[in-house]
C-alpha cells in the first residue's frame, strides 16, 4: 500500500478535522487553522455539506424507495457515513464505496460494517475510470435495480469542468431509470470571503479544489428530474425540524433521477 505522508497537508485528513473527526495530523490542524483564520465559515460549509448528504440519503430511503448506493470519493470516514443512515431506516440497504486515497483505504474497515440484511463493500478505485467503478460496484449491487449515486464534495477536485461532466455522465450511463444523483459542490456567486479563501489555498501547492459558478453544477445534472427544491444552498435543502435557520453558503446541492 502507498506510504502514508503526514508532514504534508492532506485535504481529507483537514476537512475531517473540520467536521470534529480524529483522523488528522498536527500538520493537517494548521493548515485547517491557517483557513479558517481567513474564512471562519469553511466549519460551517464542511458541516452543512454533511448535514446534505444525511438528508438527502434519509429522503432516498424514506421517500424515494432507494436501497442502493455508490458513494464515489467517500473521503475519511466520520458520524454517519451512508450505509449507517441508510440501514438505520432500511437495514437491507446495500452500500458500495469507492476511493482511491491510500489514507482513506486504511480507514476502510470503519465503512465495512454492516446490518446482516444488508452489506457494504469498498473499491479502490479511480474516479476517472467510471466504467471500471460500474464493474466492481456490480459485485455488491444489482445495478438493474434503481441506485443512488452519491458525488458530494468530490468534483471540485477535477480541474476541467467538461472532463467532470463526462465522468458523471458515465457513472450515469451505468444505473438504470429511476435511479438517483446526490451532489453538492462548492459554488461561485454566494460568498466572495470563501472564494478568496479557497483561491487563496489553492495556490499554496495543496491538492487545489475548485469553486465553480451554479450553472456549472447545475449542468452535472442534465437530463435528470430535480426534486424540489431543486439546486439551492445546501442548507436550504429540505431542512429539518430543530435545524438550525438555514442560510445560503456557498455550497449548493440537489438531489436528481433519472427518467
Amino acid at each position: 500500500m502507498t506510504e502514508i505522508d503526514t508532514s504534508v497537508p492532506h485535504s481529507a485528513r483537514i476537512w475531517n478535522y473540520w467536521l470534529g473527526g480524529k483522523d488528522n495530523y498536527p500538520v493537517d490542524e494548521a493548515a485547517g487553522d491557517a483557513y479558517t483564520a481567513v474564512f471562519p465559515g469553511i466549519v460551517t460549509i464542511a458541516r452543512g455539506s454533511r448535514a446534505f448528504l444525511g438528508r438527502s440519503i434519509r429522503y432516498l430511503v424514506a421517500e424515494a424507495g432507494v436501497r442502493q448506493f455508490l458513494d464515489v470519493g467517500t473521503g475519511l470516514p466520520t458520524v454517519d457515513n451512508t450505509h449507517e443512515v441508510a440501514q438505520r431506516i432500511a437495514p437491507e440497504s446495500r452500500i458500495v464505496y469507492v476511493d482511491n486515497d491510500p489514507l482513506v483505504l486504511a480507514h476502510a474497515r470503519a465503512l465495512l460494517t454492516s446490518t446482516s440484511e444488508g452489506a457494504t463493500a469498498y473499491e479502490d478505485l479511480s474516479l476517472y475510470e467510471p466504467e471500471k467503478i460500474l464493474e466492481a460496484a456490480g459485485e455488491t449491487l444489482d445495478l438493474s435495480r434503481p441506485t443512488a449515486l452519491i458525488l458530494s464534495g468530490i468534483l471540485g477536485h477535477v480541474a476541467d469542468h467538461d472532463q467532470a461532466r463526462d465522468i458523471v455522465r458515465r457513472l450515469l450511463a451505468g444505473l438504470p431509470s429511476g435511479s438517483y444523483l446526490s451532489l453538492n459542490e462548492g459554488s461561485r456567486g454566494t460568498d466572495p470571503a470563501y472564494e478568496h479563501a479557497q483561491d487563496a489555498y489553492n495556490e499554496t501547492g495543496a491538492v487545489p479544489y475548485f469553486l465553480r459558478p451554479v450553472d456549472q453544477i447545475a449542468a452535472y445534472f442534465e437530463g435528470l428530474d430535480l426534486v424540489e427544491p431543486g439546486l439551492v444552498p445546501v442548507p436550504l435543502w429540505h431542512p429539518e425540524p430543530g435545524d438550525e435557520d438555514p442560510r445560503p453558503i456557498g455550497q449548493h446541492g440537489a438531489l436528481g433521477r433519472k427518467p
